[in-house]
């Protein structure tokens, strides 16, 4: 199985349009320590031939153009892309399917709940009903990945709960959300048969559960948005903390670095890394830590086989 990096930040990628800080400045001026990352997305496959993407950001055209597997290869069109995997509503896992709308066949594979949000916003049926398929998975049940001519990929699915909240967009205005394990945000177990690979965008926290799941992985992909929870306020940059967000920091005693301590995880990927986290810098002292942690800081186009 191999997997590639398409995207490892945040929503707004890095350097965010409007940030004016001194990383996205470093990083729009071309700082080699500072290299720009389109939002967060994954893509699976186990013959290097046909690709899933785990979560489609809205970098996608982008992301399809700097990544020649998964640009077309026959006749007047044609995809490599036979399907797409959503692991909530955010805009930044969803908004990348309006670039997939020429008539072009793939599978959307998503919770129930998340389908129905986007059966509830008729923008997205500019991705044809009699072409684009979209399979609701049963969180907990493995599901196979097929191609669009219904042949077996050689990949399977699991959609599986984590801590999380409702997207932005679906927040009730004046209440803080509730952080539960739901529907609504989702982990992705990929396996050949032989291989696990899990891919979380988004966490709140770390429960036994999840940290049982995790256990003996073989490569986890995993929300590293923002480094302490107050980041974003103490920047002056924002209101929320990383919780209120639905995403638990790197650092701190609940933090996903000592969550992770005592988990034999074999490769260890940060993505989802928001424009303010100092980890995007490569000589800070919060990047050397995540780094002596057995973390790897994830960047765009980058691969592993396993």
């Amino acid at each position: 199985m191999r997997a590639v990096v398409l995207g490892a930040a945040a929503g707004g990628g890095f350097p965010q349009w409007n940030s004016n800080a001194e990383a996205c400045r470093r990083s729009r001026a071309g700082d080699s320590a500072a290299p720009a990352r389109s939002q967060a997305s994954l893509a699976v496959s186990a013959d290097c031939e046909n690709w899933f993407l785990l979560n489609a950001s809205p970098d996608l055209r982008q992301q399809i153009a700097a990544s020649a597997f998964l640009q077309p290869r026959h006749g007047l069109r044609s995809s490599p892309i036979a399907g797409v995997v959503l692991t909530g509503g955010d805009v930044d896992a969803i908004a990348g399917l309006l670039t997939l709308r020429e008539r072009q066949a793939f599978t959307v594979y998503a919770t129930a709940r998340i389908h129905a949000v986007l059966d509830a916003n008729p923008i997205f049926d500019v991705l044809a009903r009699d072409t684009v398929a979209r399979q609701a998975v049963p969180v907990g049940q493995v599901a196979t990945l097929d191609l669009p001519d219904g042949a077996a990929s050689g990949l399977t699915l699991e959609l599986f709960r984590v801590p999380g909240k409702v997207p932005l967009y679906l927040e009730r205005q004046g209440e803080a959300p509730t952080i539960a394990e739901s529907d609504d945000t989702v982990g992705a177990a990929i396996s050949d048969g032989e291989h696990r690979l899990f891919f979380i965008p988004g966490c709140a926290a770390m429960t036994d559960r999840l940290a049982d799941r995790l256990h003996g992985a073989d490569a986890v992909f995993f929300d590293g948005t923002l480094w302490r929870d107050d980041e974003m306020i103490r920047a002056g940059i924002g209101t929320k903390t990383g919780l209120r967000m639905g995403h638990m920091s790197l650092s701190g005693p609940a933090g996903t670095i000592a969550a992770f301590a005592g988990l034999d995880v074999r490769r260890r990927i940060l993505l989802h890394i928001n424009n303010s986290n100092p980890i995007l810098l490569d000589e800070t002292p919060e990047r050397a830590a995540v780094e002596a942690a057995g973390w790897v800081v994830g960047t765009d186009g980058m691969e592993i086989c396993l």
